[in-house]
C-alpha cells in the first residue's frame, strides 16, 4: 500500500493549477513570478499554468520557460464594457476547458474579477479575488442601466475577496511597524494573499545587452527609464538630466528616446538594464524590471509613498507638479495656486546620481 505521502504526490501529479495575474508587465515581474515559483514549490508534481495579459505573457515565459500560459493579447481587452465582457467570456470558455482543479485569481482589476465570479458561479473551484455580485446581476443592471460607474472603477464597491486578510490591501499598510523587505509585492502576497513563507524570487536571467557595453566605451551606465510612470507623466526634464549625467561623464540611455512603434521588447529592454550600473525612474514598471535583472534603482519619488515601493535609493517626496502633472492627477491633489514646477530639478539629481555611483565605485574598491 502506497504511504500517505507518495498518495500525496500522484494527487498533485493529476492536478492542474492555474494562476490569474494580468495587470501591467511590470507588475506580473513583481508579483505573479514569485507567486508562480511559490506554488511550483508547494505542488511540485502538479502543473501549474499562469494566465496574463499582453507582455505579462513574455515577462513568464523569461522566467519560467516551461510553464503553459493562455494569454489574452492586448488588443482582445476592449476599454468599453460589453466588449470587453464578451472578450472575457470567451477566456472564461477557455479556462473551463482546461479543467482546473484550483483557480487562484491574484489580480484585483474588474476585468479579471469578472471572470473569476464568472468562473466561481460555473461551479469552479476558485479563490482570490472575485466580484461581489453574480455575472447575472451586473448583465441585469447594466441592461436596466441602473449599474453605477463607480462600480466598475472603484475597487471597494466591486471586489470580494475568499482571502481573509485581503481587507488589508487597502489600509495604509506602510505606516504601521511591519515593513517588508521587498515593498508591495511582498506585502500583497504574504499579508493580504497569506503566501506564508513565500520567497520573493522575481529574478529573471538574461544576458546583459553587449553592444550597450561596447558602445559606453567602459563608462558607468546609467538607465533612464522614465516613460511607463504609475502616476501618468513621465518626468519633464529627462534630457537636461542626460546632458548634466554626460557632462560628468556618464553614458545615458533613455527609453524616452524609443519611439511608439518601436518600443524596446521585454527581453532587450530587460538586456540593456542588465547591462547599466543605475537605472533611474519613476515608480511603476521599470523599477520591476531593474529589480528582476538585479540592478539598483533610484527612484524619482514624486508624489508616490517611497515605503511602498523600497527602492535601492529615492528623492524625497514632492507635491502634485501643476505644470507637467495630468489633469486627472491635479483634479485629485485639489486646487493649486502655485503655477511653478514642482518635480525634481535635473542639476540635483545629477548630483544625487553621481554621488551614488562614486560612493558604490568606492566601495567596490575597499
Amino acid at each position: 500500500m502506497a504511504n500517505s505521502e507518495q498518495l500525496k504526490n500522484d494527487m498533485q501529479e493529476k492536478q492542474k493549477i492555474l494562476l490569474i495575474r494580468m495587470l501591467k508587465a511590470g507588475d506580473v515581474a513583481c508579483i505573479g513570478v514569485p507567486a508562480l515559483r511559490f506554488f511550483k514549490q508547494k505542488f511540485p508534481n502538479a502543473e501549474v499554468h499562469f494566465l496574463t495579459y499582453g507582455e505579462g505573457a513574455d515577462i513568464i515565459k523569461l522566467a519560467e520557460a516551461d510553464t503553459k500560459l493562455i494569454s489574452l493579447p492586448a488588443e482582445q481587452w476592449p476599454n468599453e464594457l460589453l466588449p470587453a465582457m464578451e472578450a472575457f467570456l470567451g477566456l472564461a470558455e477557455q479556462v473551463v476547458g482546461e479543467g482546473y482543479e484550483q483557480i487562484i485569481n491574484l489580480d484585483t482589476a474588474f476585468m479579471p474579477c469578472f471572470l473569476a465570479r464568472f468562473l466561481k458561479d460555473a461551479g469552479e473551484n476558485l479563490s482570490g479575488n472575485l466580484l461581489n455580485i453574480s455575472i447575472g446581476q451586473l448583465i441585469e443592471q447594466f441592461q436596466q442601466q441602473t449599474l453605477e460607474p463607480e462600480y466598475v472603477s472603484h475597487i471597494s464597491q466591486y471586489m470580494d475577496s475568499t482571502f481573509f486578510s485581503m481587507p488589508r490591501w487597502q489600509s495604509n499598510w506602510w505606516e504601521s511597524a511591519y515593513l517588508p523587505d521587498n515593498g508591495y509585492p511582498e506585502f500583497y502576497l504574504h499579508n493580504c494573499c497569506s503566501f506564508s513563507g513565500i520567497e520573493m524570487d522575481w529574478k529573471i536571467a538574461i544576458s546583459p545587452d553587449g553592444g550597450l557595453q561596447d558602445a559606453s566605451q567602459g563608462k558607468k551606465i546609467i538607465a533612464l527609464c522614465l516613460k511607463n510612470a504609475d502616476d501618468g507623466f513621465a518626468y519633464p526634464h529627462a534630457q537636461a538630466l542626460q546632458q548634466e549625467l554626460e557632462k560628468q561623464g556618464y553614458y545615458v540611455w533613455s527609453d524616452l528616446k524609443q519611439k511608439q512603434k518601436q518600443n524596446l521588447s521585454i527581453s532587450n529592454l530587460l538586456a540593456k538594464l542588465k547591462a547599466s550600473d543605475l537605472v533611474v525612474c519613476k515608480a511603476g514598471d521599470s523599477q520591476w524590471y531593474a529589480a528582476a535583472v538585479e540592478r539598483p534603482t533610484m527612484i524619482i519619488t514624486a508624489t508616490a509613498e517611497p515605503l511602498t515601493l523600497m527602492p535601492d535609493y529615492a528623492t524625497d517626496p514632492t507635491l502634485v507638479c501643476p505644470i507637467h502633472a495630468p489633469s486627472a492627477l491635479l483634479a485629485a491633489s485639489g486646487p493649486s495656486f502655485n503655477k511653478k514646477c514642482l518635480c525634481d530639478k535635473a542639476e540635483d539629481l545629477a548630483e544625487s546620481i553621481d554621488s551614488i555611483l562614486s560612493q558604490s565605485a568606492s566601495a567596490s574598491n575597499e
